[in-house]
This record gives structure tokens, sequence and C-alpha cells, in this order.
């Protein structure tokens, strides 16, 4: 199998993976699509088994493609880093994959450290959880910070910190004066929340359903920043994460019986780069 397999071949299918789109893939190999279409099928051939299949109109790897991907990246990356040792040349960056919530209000002191003393950089990916999952196990991601309910058999994951979920608000709202309130204190309250596609939305309906909570959508809004907007010009209560700053004269309340957001630090088994054992070091002493 070695001796089928060349460098040309892992640098093509590690792009592919990264772009989970032919046109794109070969843009960035400078080839041509059929080229390189040709090249991951040869590649299948050499495995013995598929690497990509379609779904509708969507490229997704197998098992076997992730395990391919995450092996020509981890090859790649032993590669340039014995080059660098021969040329004194910088090692390449260290790429992290994270949500944008998570950047903006857990990861920043961590990040700033580790690019004073770190060499090669960061390479910094905003990636929900599913994405920055995926990431990790094509090897597109050394790295990767998110919030899970269930955790991953594949991947080494530690616990990076534990969030309550709670409620912000106008300062004239009827629950403003509590620290803490319950679902059923959300009877008929019209909420700012996000898309129906994302986790958050998704766990807060079974939440409510659970709860048998009657309530409303006051207006869809994807990211913090945009529901805490709303919620200052008034369109409704938004539940976020506790890590969240929320700006005056909005306030909080911890929501009671809601479970806590558990953020994760994970990383491949046996990571062939020492430097993600700093930042994870950083992360987990700087997070919690």
């Amino acid at each position: 199998m070695m001796d089928r397999l060349v460098a040309e071949d892992l640098e093509a299918f590690a792009v592919f993976a990264a772009h989970r789109n032919f046109t794109h893939a070969a843009t960035a190999l400078h080839v041509s699509q059929p080229a390189l279409h040709a090249r991951i099928r040869k590649l299948e051939k050499k495995v013995g088994k598929p690497l990509v299949i379609r779904q509708g109109r969507n490229l997704l790897l197998t098992d076997t493609g992730e395990r391919f991907a995450a092996f020509a990246n981890d090859t790649r990356t032993r590669a340039a880093a014995f080059l660098a040792t021969l040329n004194d040349a910088p090692p390449r960056p260290l790429t992290l994959a994270a949500g944008a919530g998570a950047y903006v209000y857990l990861l920043g002191e961590a990040i700033r450290r580790y690019l004073e003393q770190a060499p090669g950089g960061l390479n910094l990916v905003t990636a929900d959880a599913e994405a920055t999952l995926n990431a990790l196990r094509d090897g597109s991601a050394d790295i990767g910070v998110t919030a899970l309910g269930v955790l991953p058999d594949d991947l080494s994951h530690e616990p990076l910190c534990q969030l309550p979920q709670v409620l912000a608000m106008r300062p004239e709202h009827r629950l403003a004066g509590r620290r803490t309130v319950r679902l059923k204190d959300l009877e008929g309250e019209a909420l700012v929340v996000p898309p129906p596609s994302r986790p958050h939305r998704q766990a807060l309906e079974r939440s409510f359903l659970d709860a048998g909570v009657d309530w409303s959508v006051a207006v869809e809004a994807q990211g913090w920043q945009l529901q805490l907007h709303f919620v200052e010009l008034g369109v409704g209560p938004a539940v976020v994460n506790g890590s969240v700053r929320t700006p005056q004269p909005l306030v909080t309340a911890r929501i009671r019986d809601l479970p806590p957001v558990r953020y994760y630090v994970l990383t491949r088994p046996e990571h062939p780069d020492s430097r993600v054992d700093i930042l994870k070091a950083l992360l987990t002493r700087l997070t919690q």
C-alpha cells in the first residue's frame, strides 16, 4: 500500500477533505476539476474502499475517508515539521476550531498567551460543534473547543468549563428582580431565539416541551450579540450562555431547571505536534 501512495495523493485528498468540493479543491491545488476527480477515484481503488459519498448536493467523507484525511494531514504536518528543521524555517500555524461565542467570550486570553510563546502562529477557524468535530477527524484542525452534550468516542476530550444558562432581559421586564427563574416562569413569553437548525434552539424547544411551558418566537437571530441587540431593543428576552457579557442596562437571571452548557477541548488521539499540548494547557488553565 505505501508503495502505491505518493505525496501528491495525500496532498490532493487533504485539500479535498478541507473543502468538500471538487471545484474549490481543484482551484487550491491548481489542477483541473476532472483531474482531481480522477485522482480521488484512483486513490479509492488503491485504498480499496470508498472515501467520498454524495448525499443530495453535499459531498461527505466516509468513515474510511475521515481516517484517510486525518492520516494525510498528519503526514503533511510531520513532513513540514521535518523540513522546517532542515531549513530553519518556522513551523506551520496550528489550527484551532471553535465557535464564534467561544472566541468572543472564553478563549481570548489563552489565544493571546499562546501567540506570545509558541512558534508558528495560530490559524483560527470559526465552526459549530459538528464542523469542529469533522475538522478534527479529517485532520484539518489540530485542536477544537465546543459545547457538547454527547462526547465522541473517537476523539480525546477534556472538560474546559461549565456555564449556566441565563435569561437576559431589560430591567423593566416582569422577571428582572429575580436572581433565578424556572422555565414555568416563562409561560406565554415571546423569546429571541436562534434559527430552528441551531442546537441551542432545539435544546430549548425540548426543555420547554418537557416542562409543559407554552412560549412563542419573538424573532430568530443568529449569534449571541445579535440576540442581545434585539433584547436591548425590547423585542423580548433571550436564553443565553452564562459566559456572554450582557451590555447595560440588561440584567440576567439564572434558569434553574436548564442544564449547564459544558465546553470541552478536543484533539485527535496521539497528535504528532507538541504545540497542541501547549495550547491545550493554556486553554484549560485560563478558561476554567
